[in-house]
């Protein structure tokens, strides 16, 4: 793989979105299927539900994830990917192969 002497620009938006703090979490989240806000909130522990918010919105305005109104009583909203974000699948697995073989989790930590 050829390395130019500076960052392709797409290459640097991407790693901009993705690694914004909690972001990458979310997505892989969300990589189960749609859910709700509170859903994600317990999922991702020390996420507060003002950050998620953000982040949420955020990635709406790239893209990434679609927000879904349902017109009930009460209202209920999911939060899903789009294709573009599904597009982000390949890359978590192979973070997770990458973690897998090179991270060491202190021995108080269990394994995922």
């Amino acid at each position: 793989m050829e390395h130019p002497q500076f960052m392709c620009a797409r290459f640097e938006k991407a790693l901009e979105i993705l690694s914004k703090r909690w972001t990458s979490m979310i997505v892989y989240q969300l990589l189960n299927g749609p859910q709700r806000f509170v859903a994600i909130e317990h999922s991702i522990p020390n996420l507060s539900g003002k950050v998620l918010s953000e982040r949420l919105k955020e990635l709406e305005a790239e893209g990434i994830i679609q927000r879904d109104v349902y017109p009930e009583m009460p209202v209920r909203i999911e939060y899903k990917l789009t294709e573009k974000g599904q597009g982000l699948a390949p890359l978590f697995t192979e973070i997770i192969g990458w973690a897998n073989q090179w991270i060491e989790l202190p021995p108080h930590l269990p394994e995922s």
